[in-house]
């Protein structure tokens, strides 16, 4: 570990321990830092907003319950990717089971595809974004979820490797197959517009903030005993 790492997991750990304390500061710091990655994250398995939505917020309280016991191994940000990724594939396994039952019983399943809502004068740019998020979503789910962690929300290839729990090899195998995907659907000047896809910021970002700072003033969330005490 060299000198940045080592005040990176120190960082890390110092609000850790805040949040674990209940300090509700610190959790508005490490809720607004890491909306937006574990947003793009869960949407990668599970393809819906809401859906998304939910399972990050279920990922924080149970990170926010255990969160005493976060030891720096990796940084904080990858150790709530690692929760939240795997928040989602229980649902998305569960979502398939249901839709697996309601097959069965002769109900027709319609996905509808959510786009986002955009304002008239950026009508266009949203447009363009929906066409790329669609690509994206058409990729095989292995495929998805690397290259949105690598190429939408910039992680490291072992940072990835650290979150999906996968060999590095196998995350440039996925990260360059998915590219060659994309490469074949979407126009240069489409994908320029990578960097805008999966917005999770502003409102949507300080609502999601809010309502776990409102958990845990409210007493809604076990907060652990500090070690030691």
């Amino acid at each position: 570990m060299n000198a940045s790492q080592a005040r990176q997991a120190t960082d890390d750990l110092g609000l850790a321990r805040q949040c674990a304390s209940g300090d509700l500061d610190a959790i508005r710091t490490l809720t607004t830092a890491n909306n937006q990655r574990l947003f793009r994250a869960a949407w990668s398995i599970l393809k819906d907003r809401s859906e998304a939505e939910d399972a990050v917020q279920s990922a924080y309280l149970n990170a926010f319950a255990s969160i005493d016991r976060f030891e720096a191994r990796s940084s904080l940000s990858t150790w709530l990717t690692r929760i939240v990724i795997n928040e989602a594939l229980s649902r998305s396994r569960a979502l398939m089971q249901r839709r697996s039952r309601l097959d069965s019983e002769g109900v027709t399943m319609m996905e509808d595809y959510r786009a986002i809502d955009a304002p008239d004068v950026a009508l266009a740019r949203e447009q363009l974004r929906g066409i790329m998020e669609r690509a994206v979503a058409d990729l095989p789910d292995a495929f998805r979820t690397v290259f949105v962690l690598r190429d939408v929300e910039g992680l490291s290839i072992d940072e990835t490797s650290d979150a999906l729990d996968i060999p590095a090899a196998t995350v440039k195998s996925r990260l360059f197959r998915a590219r060659r995907k994309l490469q074949l659907s979407l126009a240069p000047e489409v994908r320029s517009a990578l960097t805008g896809t999966f917005p999770f910021a502003g409102l949507d970002c300080e609502r999601l903030t809010a309502r776990l700072v409102e958990a845990v003033a409210g007493g809604h969330l076990p907060i652990p005993t500090p070690c030691g005490h």
